[in-house]
Parts: C-alpha cells; structure tokens; sequence
C-alpha cells in the first residue's frame, strides 16, 4: 500500500506490523487510509476525494499567516458565569474543561500578522472550544480586533467556525451579534476590508451576524453554513429540503456566499482580494 511505503520511507521501518499506533487517519467521506504527516502537508486534505478535515485555530493561523505567527490580543480575556447557569454540568466548569483540553482561553484568537508581508487583524474561532459559540469573551475579543483595525487603519479577517450564541449566557451572547455587527459596519465606512472565511460549520447567530457581514465571503468546499440546521428547518415548515441544503455548493448557486477557496488556495485568494480591496479604497 502507498501509505505503507511513505511510513517505511519516513520511519525507515521493516515490517508493517513495526508501525506505531496513530500514524494514519481514515477520510471520514471517502474511507482512504491517510498517512497524517502527508495530511498536514496537503493542508488537512485528502488526497483522493478533497475532503476538507475539521481543523482548529492553531491549523488556521499555519496556513494563512506568514511563518505562522499571530501576535495576539486580549489572550487572557475568558467567559463569566453571569446567569449562575447550570444545566447537567455548572457552566464554569464547562469553560475550565474546555480550557484544559484546548490550552485556549475563549473559542477565538484574534491578533495581528501579515499575509504575504502585507499587515492585518485576523480573528479564528475555534470548533473544539465549546462548539465555537459565541458567548461574551468571544463578542468582546472579536469586537477588539474590529476596533485594532480601526485604530491600526489594517484589513480585517475572519475565520469563522461556530455551532452559533452561546446558550449558557443567554441575552449576554446573542448581544454579542449587534456589538460586533455594528462595529463592522464602522470599518466599512472607514473604508477598511473586510474578508471573511466560512469553514465547516458556521451556523446560528455567528452566521447572523460578523460571518455573512464580509465585503467577500469565501467558503471551504463542502462546509455546512446556515442559521437554524437542516432537520430543525424540516421539521418547522413540513417539507423536505433540496438535495446539499446550506452546503457551500448550494449557497454558491443561490448567491449566499462569493466563491469556493480550496484550502491549499486559501492564502494566496486571500492576500489577491486584500490587494485588491485596499488599491480601490485607497
């Protein structure tokens, strides 16, 4: 098998049954057996059917950002327990779980860097923090790169990858999609750019607010975006929903999203649409 060959090149192992445990991954859409060190250098992507893995932040700012550096701000800011919220679990302990296992503080990181040596404000929200949503820490560290762009006169990018509010800090959270959409409605009349990267998934009140606001909205192929998901739609207005409902494809087709980026293209479309963007509003 290929894969074999390239662990034995790499290992300068013998025997298959020599292999370590936890070299290789299974494509979860195709089932192709992927040697995970060729994974990481083709972005995340299988090799034989272009299925796009679900990657974190720390992926993200690799791939988009010059030697992988974000000079970040606000690292420290993390969520409150304002409502005393409980559930099956205190909410406390939820963030402190989901600082533990990440070594993140809030599920986004925001920060300066520069793509292809142009300087920017970048933001990555994070998946494996608590589904990505967006509670008060998140609203307020996306709202302070807002206002470093402002202050800076830099683009702005996000990289959006939420399961939406956080339902934990209830009218806290969904306050966060009026703060942070009315501050980039001030840098589109400062006349600053604003890209933002819809990756798998990007839903709720994340998608209502900072991720659909982009002067150009680039997708991942395949992602799931939308509001409400597709089995909460069905069931609220009894009819089925069209064959690839909220996949980018479909969002494309029906003009919700500008353009499908490949990940291995992500970098290079997203410093061409900055040049562009910052020579036209001068």
């Amino acid at each position: 098998m290929e894969w074999f060959r390239r662990v034995k090149r790499e290992l300068k192992i013998q025997r298959k049954k020599d292999i370590p445990n936890g070299l290789w991954t299974k494509c979860e859409k195709c089932g192709e057996i992927i040697y995970k060190k060729e994974l990481e250098r083709n972005y995340w992507v299988c090799v034989k059917c272009q299925y796009h893995f679900r990657i974190g932040s720390p992926q993200y700012v690799k791939i988009l950002l010059d030697d992988g550096k974000l000079s970040e701000i606000a690292a420290d800011l993390t969520s409150a327990d304002p409502l005393k919220f409980r559930d099956s679990k205190r909410y406390p302990d939820r963030v402190k779980d989901a600082v533990d296992r990440t070594k993140m503080k809030a599920a986004v990181r925001v920060g300066t860097g520069k793509i292809e040596s142009r300087p920017l404000v970048a933001a990555f929200l994070d998946f494996s923090f608590l589904g990505g949503s967006m509670g008060s820490a998140v609203g307020e560290k996306i709202a302070r790169a807002i206002r470093r762009a402002l202050e800076k006169r830099l683009p702005l990018v996000i990289v959006a990858s939420s399961g939406g509010a956080r339902m934990q800090e209830g009218i806290l959270s969904l306050m966060q999609m009026a703060k942070t959409s009315a501050l980039l409605g001030q840098l589109s009349e400062a006349r600053l750019p604003y890209i933002s990267v819809l990756t798998h998934p990007t839903t709720g009140g994340v998608t209502a607010s900072f991720a659909m606001l982009g002067d150009v909205n680039i997708a991942e192929p395949g992602a799931l975006i939308g509001f409400a998901g597709p089995r909460v739609i069905e069931q609220t207005i009894g009819q089925e929903l069209p064959e690839g409902f909220q996949r980018t494809e479909f969002l494309l087709e029906h003009g919700f999203v500008d353009m499908i980026v490949p990940r291995s293209e992500l970098k290079a479309k997203v410093a061409s649409l900055l040049e562009l963007l910052s020579d036209e509003r001068g």
